[in-house]
This record gives C-alpha cells, structure tokens and sequence, in this order.
C-alpha cells in the first residue's frame, strides 16, 4: 500500500478578487549575526518588498529569512546588500519590485583617553538602511554620537559672577599677583560655573553609488572632531582636566553643533546627501534643546 503524501497547500499562493497593492510587507526584529568592521556583531534586522501584484495574497516570508543567511557568511558591505535585495526581489518576481532591508547593531570602538595612556570601548547605535526602488540601489548609513555640550550663555553669566566677585575682592588697591593666584584657586574665586549636558547627535548619510564599505567609523570620526567633546572612557585626573578645557574652548548651543557637523559632513566626497538631530539633554531645564539640518538628502541618483 502506497503511503498518502498530500501536497502542503500554499495559502500565500492565492489569489485576491480585489486588486490592492502594499507598499511594504515583510519581517521586523530577526536576529542575525554579522561580520562588521572585522568582527561579528548581533544585529536586528527588518526585511521586506512592496506587494505590486494587488491579487497575491501575501509574498513568502520563509524566502526573505533564508536569504538573510547569506549575511552571516561575508563582510557587511554594499554590495552584498545589492544581492541580497536583488534576490528579494527575484524570489518575488511578479509580485514585487521594490526591496528593503534595515540593519541595527552596536558598533564598539576602542578610544584613547585624552593625555593618559589609558583607552576604553564606546559603544555607538548604528542602522543600515538599503533599498532597491525604481531599479535604484539606495544605502544610507545612521549613527548616534554622544557628546558633551557647554550653554554659551550660561559661560558668559559664570564669568560676569566671577568678575564681580573679583572686583570686589580687588577693586581697590594694588594687586598682588601671587594672591590673585590663590584666590582664584578657591571655591570663592570661581563663584559659579557654566551648565553642561551629556548630547546626542543622531547623523544619516547616504553613501554615493558603489561604494565599496560601510564607513561607520569614518563617520563617527568625522562628527566626534567636528564636535570636540566626545564622551569619554577610561580617564584620570589629567583627562578630566583637558576634557574641561576641551568644553570650555567648544562652548556650544544645539544650532553650533548642528552647523559644525554640516560643515564637517558636506566636505566629505563619498557623501551624497545627509541629515542630521542634536539634542541637548538640558540640565537647566526639564526640556531638551534640538535642531535638526540637512544637506542634498531628497536629490536622488535620478535627479
């Protein structure tokens, strides 16, 4: 007796009496791991293409989980994210033509503190974003920088204090050097210090047509001297003291940070277009303070 093997059906097969396109079906938060600057991360990935084909049911998922596998085999690079979508889309031949795919992971990179030979690992939120649509490939590369930022304000109101501490001190009288000295080495010489808040700068580049990597740490580097005051990790006393030096020669608003990083990205060759978020997480107020700019970001490679 032959054993009974039915075919399994394929629900996603059929088709619809309607004829309703989506613009975006897919998958979101698949765990995958990742070969990224030279070492394997954990990533959190979202797949998925339109749905041109109004009378398909659905698409197949299983066909964009499996082909993810690919990325756990080779470098993350641009290219391999053009074959990946390219066989999105081949596996939905017919039914789509538009493919996504958004990869988010931590990228950690060692720093140098800032005059001691001590270093330590920072940690930054990145997301890839790749896309084919209308038969153009599109990679935009998003990174978070932390840094610290000084109210401007706030550094002049300090000084006027400290100067009308001083003149009443000295006001009068010949001065003498050596006691002006300790005296501004005193809690009652600097009266009163500028405020300072832990920043952020969320920056979104797409990257030019062929690009061969993903320069995360390029990017990272470009916005951290831009800004001049990275956090930092591992310090001594030295470090702490250049690091107040370092805020007190950047004294900076959210729009001078929004501006220096335009300056900074708008000069790089491989960037075609940009946007970038600053927030300072204000430590005078119960609020943040934000702005927002971008450079070219909606003149696509059509244009």
């Amino acid at each position: 007796m032959s054993q009974f093997q039915p075919q399994l059906p394929d629900v996603a097969a059929q088709h619809m009496n309607s004829t309703t396109p989506l613009d975006w079906v897919g998958m979101c938060g698949i765990a995958m791991p990742m070969q990224i600057g030279g070492r394997q991360v954990a990533a959190t990935v979202d797949a998925g293409v339109n749905l041109v084909d109004g009378r398909s049911r659905g698409i197949h998922m299983s066909r964009l989980y499996l082909a993810l596998e690919d990325l756990e085999h080779e470098p993350l690079r641009p290219l391999s994210l053009r074959r990946l979508l390219a066989n999105f889309l081949s596996s939905h031949a017919g039914q789509s033509s538009a493919a996504y795919v958004r990869l988010s992971f931590q990228h950690l990179l060692r720093r140098p503190a800032l005059v001691s030979p001590l270093a330590g690992w920072k940690s930054y939120d990145v997301e890839i974003d790749a896309r084919i649509e209308r038969e153009m490939f599109h990679v935009e590369l998003s990174v978070l920088v932390p840094y610290s930022s000084t109210c401007p304000c706030s550094a002049a109101l300090a000084r006027q204090l400290i100067q009308q501490r001083f003149h009443a001190r000295f006001g009068s009288g010949t001065l003498d050097s050596e006691e002006v000295l300790a005296w501004l080495g005193t809690s009652e010489g600097i009266v009163a210090t500028p405020h300072s808040q832990r920043s952020m700068a969320k920056i979104s580049v797409r990257l030019e047509d062929n690009h061969p990597e993903l320069p995360i740490t390029e990017v990272i580097d470009a916005a951290e001297q831009a800004l001049g005051t990275a956090v930092q990790t591992a310090v001594k006393r030295a470090d702490e003291q250049a690091f107040a030096l370092a805020n007190g020669q950047n004294l900076m608003f959210c729009e001078d940070a929004a501006r220096r990083l335009y300056q900074a990205l708008s000069t790089i060759e491989w960037i075609k277009g940009f946007k970038t978020r600053v927030e300072h997480a204000e430590s005078l107020h119960a609020h943040d303070a934000v702005a927002t700019g971008q450079w070219q970001w909606n003149i696509t490679s059509e244009a």
